[in-house]
C-alpha cells in the first residue's frame, strides 16, 4: 500500500533517502527551526518520515513534542500535527512560534504526562474532534535518552530515570497510550540513542525495540543510522574528544538510531 504523495513516475528526482545510513551534514536552520534546546532532533529526521509515510492533511502525532521540531515541518509540508509535551516552557514557546502564521492552524498542542492514560484519552479525542477524526496517520516519539539530560523537575518525566529496566517499562506505558491511536497498517518511528553510564555503553535503542517487538504486533521496517557531521565538540578528528577516546578504552558517540515499525493490529 502507498501511504504517501511521492511521485514514482519522477523517482530519479525524489529526495527521499532509503538508505539505512543517513549522513546529514549539518542541521536544517531554516524557518522556525533553532536549536535552543538540548535534545531537539534535526528537521531533516522529520521531514523524510513524514514525506514517506504519510499523505498531505493526515495527522501527525507526537507524545514527546520538544521544542517543535516535527510540528514545524508538518506546517510546512501540509500535514495536521498533535503534540503532547510535559513540560510547560516548551508548549508556551512552541505556541509563541507559531503565532505568525494564521493560515496554518491545522494543529492541536497540549500539557501533557503521555504516562496517564486517562488524561491522555481525554486530551487526545479533544485534539482529534478539531479536526473530524478518531485516529492519526503516523506517529513519530523521539523520548529522553534517560536522565543524559533533565529536561523538567517532573517526576513523570522520562527524563528523571536512571535506571534502564524502569526506562523501557515506562516507555511500554507510552506507547500502549499511543499507538491505539495510530491507523491499522500505518507506521510509526522511534528516534532514540544510546547512553553510557558507569564506563559502559547501556544500548537504551535496542532495548526500546526489543520491547515494542516483543510487546505490540508490529513489523520492523527499518534500522536506521542517523550521523550528523555537525556535533558541536566532536567535529573534526583532532578535537579534544577524539583526545579523551585515545587516552581511554570507548568510542565517540555520534549516532542515533531511527526505528520504522508498521502496525498490524
Amino acid at each position: 500500500m502507498k501511504y504517501n504523495d511521492l511521485d514514482l513516475k519522477n523517482w530519479k528526482e525524489c529526495d527521499i533517502n532509503t538508505d539505512s545510513l543517513w549522513l546529514i551534514q549539518e542541521r536544517d536552520k531554516s524557518g522556525k527551526h533553532k536549536n535552543i534546546y538540548h535534545g531537539n532532533f534535526i528537521p531533516q529526521i522529520p521531514n523524510q518520515l513524514i514525506q514517506r509515510y504519510t499523505k498531505k492533511d493526515e495527522i501527525v502525532f507526537e507524545p514527546f513534542m520538544g521544542s517543535g521540531t516535527t510540528l514545524f515541518e508538518c506546517e510546512n509540508l501540509q500535514r495536521k500535527y498533535v503534540g503532547f509535551d510535559i513540560n510547560p516552557q516548551m508548549i508556551k514557546y512552541v505556541n509563541t512560534q507559531m503565532q505568525d502564521n494564521l493560515l496554518y492552524q491545522d494543529y492541536s498542542i497540549i500539557l501533557c504526562n503521555s504516562l496517564d492514560s486517562n488524561f491522555v484519552d481525554e486530551v487526545m479525542s479533544n485534539s482529534l474532534q478539531k479536526f473530524n477524526q478518531k485516529s492519526v496517520q503516523f506517529i513519530l516519539m523521539h523520548p529522553p535518552y534517560m536522565d543524559i539530560v533533565k529536561f523538567t523537575d517532573d517526576k513523570n518525566d522520562l527524563s528523571q530515570i536512571d535506571n534502564i529496566q524502569e526506562f523501557v517499562k515506562k516507555f511500554k506505558i507510552i506507547c500502549e497510550n499511543s499507538l491505539k491511536y495510530l491507523d491499522k497498517d500505518r507506521y510509526f518511528a522511534i528516534v532514540i540513542g544510546d547512553v553510557y553510564k558507569n564506563s559502559e555503553v547501556l544500548p537504551l535503542g535496542f532495548y526500546c525495540m526489543d520491547m515494542i517487538k516483543r510487546n505490540f504486533k508490529v513489523k520492523l521496517k527499518g534500522t536506521i543510522i542517523k550521523n550528523i557531521e555537525g556535533n558541536r565538540g566532536k567535529l573534526g578528528t583532532g578535537g579534544i574528544w577524539r583526545y579523551r577516546a585515545l587516552k581511554s578504552d570507548y568510542y565517540i558517540f555520534k549516532h542515533e538510531y531511527i526505528f520504522v515499525f508498521k502496525k498490524e493490529f
